[in-house]
């Protein structure tokens, strides 16, 4: 399991621009307004071999009267609790602010690793400059640009040395299947009609289940881990944006599942925050099945499950060869055709393809429709392969990768689930140099 780090600060210290940096790729929002990183923002990033899941947060601003700004800092909290290692950021063109104090407040009363990072040092005034953050007592202090990279080097290395190490958890042999979804979608009511009895406690105040929690099962003759973003919490201790620690939880459970079965509430459709989690499972390459529970609360005529199904799709593009299941926990309608169609995911990602075989079937594919021609110079795909991986990776290796272009990769993608079965299961293209 990675360590997860947040990002903390008050609003416009380059927070999600430094998040980027890091994950090496504009994710997040970056705008000068305050206040713009409402959404959390979630990312892998690594350093020196060791991998740590980074969340950007929002801007802490104590005491706002503004609700957004309040609900913002709830989840700075939420997330400083969560993590393992905290990056405090401050900015050095404005010196130590009253926000800032407050921010290192909450920090000094943490017990786990901080690191306060001076950002915008980008000339030997500005590090001169930046003497004046010993004030906060957080002890030393590194100095980074977010905007050019300056100085993050030095500080991953102090970042990756003082993670925590993560216990190394017992070789399972059983697939896991991670049940994800926002807050009271319906996922431990799911996992209770499936093993019936009531193993989780199920109560109407989103966010009750808060820890990861196993249970062995056993359906279609398949044995598997059911894995629920679980754990008891007190109704009078749920009282945070649980939203917010769903994602958390699941960025956790994603990590170490095969297959993610994503459960959404029909009234409420494939929204934001069900979005976020399933381009989470994507990015991680897990098996993914869309599970919209509820289905007996909403009107429906004999084209709403198509409908309802084509909108969900339009919004998953590209990626859009994934199963979507319509189930409603109180009635068990399809929980079991859930859980088979999850089996089959599974079974997909797992799939090895002879060599020769892909040899066999994508060469006059690729004779036929070539990849387009780039300055004058034709590729030749001339050998393909998958690679020795847990989900399907294919390598085409050809003279020129570096003139394959996107759509192509793309193309080549369609073809490989036209022939093979990988419906739910990302699939990885890569151009390599003969």
């Amino acid at each position: 399991m990675s360590n997860i780090v947040a990002i903390v600060g008050r609003p416009n210290v380059g927070k999600s621009t430094f998040f980027n940096r890091l994950i090496q790729r504009r994710e997040a929002i970056v705008d000068a307004v305050s206040g713009v990183t409402r959404d959390r923002h979630y990312g892998k990033s690594d350093w020196n071999g060791k991998e740590f899941s980074l969340i950007d947060t929002g801007g802490y601003v104590l005491g706002s009267d503004d609700v957004f700004e309040a609900e913002i800092d709830k989840q700075v909290e939420l997330a400083i609790g969560e993590a393992d290692a905290i990056i405090f950021m401050v900015d050095v063109e404005d010196g130590v602010t009253g926000m800032d104090e407050d921010v290192a407040e909450l920090l000094r009363r943490v017990n786990k690793p901080v690191f306060l990072v001076v950002n915008k040092v980008d000339n030997g005034k500005r590090a001169k400059d930046a003497v004046e953050f010993y004030s906060l007592g957080l002890g030393d202090y590194f100095t980074v640009a977010s905007i050019n990279g300056s100085g993050t080097g030095e500080l991953l290395d102090a970042l990756v040395e003082a993670l925590p190490e993560k216990e190394d958890v017992e070789e399972e042999t059983l697939p896991r299947f991670a049940v994800v979804g926002r807050p009271n979608a319906g996922k431990s009511s799911f996992i209770n009609a499936l093993i019936g009895e009531d193993r989780y406690i199920v109560t109407d105040i989103a966010g009750t289940t808060r820890d990861s929690i196993d249970t062995k099962y056993n359906r279609f003759g398949f044995d598997f881990n059911l894995v629920d973003t679980a754990g008891i919490r007190r109704k009078s201790k749920v009282k945070e944006d649980l939203e917010f620690y769903s994602v958390m939880r699941s960025v956790r459970a994603i990590e170490h599942s095969d297959v993610c079965l994503i459960v959404l509430d029909a009234t409420r459709g494939f929204d934001g925050q069900v979005q976020n989690i399933f381009w989470l499972a994507q990015r991680n390459r897990k098996g993914i099945v869309i599970l919209v529970n509820k289905w007996d609360l909403v009107e429906k005529d004999h084209k709403s499950m198509k409908e309802y199904e084509r909108v969900i799709k339009q919004q998953m593009e590209p990626f859009t060869d994934v199963p979507v299941v319509f189930i409603s926990v109180l009635t068990k309608q399809r929980i079991y055709k859930a859980i088979e169609t999850a089996v089959e995911v599974y079974k997909n990602r797992s799939k090895k393809i002879k060599t020769s075989k892909l040899n066999e079937i994508f060469l006059p594919i690729i004779e036929s429709y070539p990849p387009p021609a780039y300055k004058a110079k034709y590729v030749k795909i001339k050998y393909i392969m998958q690679l020795p991986t847990p989900q399907p990776q294919f390598a085409f290796f050809c003279n020129l990768p570096q003139y394959v272009k996107e759509p192509y990769k793309r193309f080549l993608e369609n073809k490989l689930r036209e022939q093979f079965d990988f419906k739910g299961v990302p699939i990885s293209v890569y151009m390599r140099k003969k």
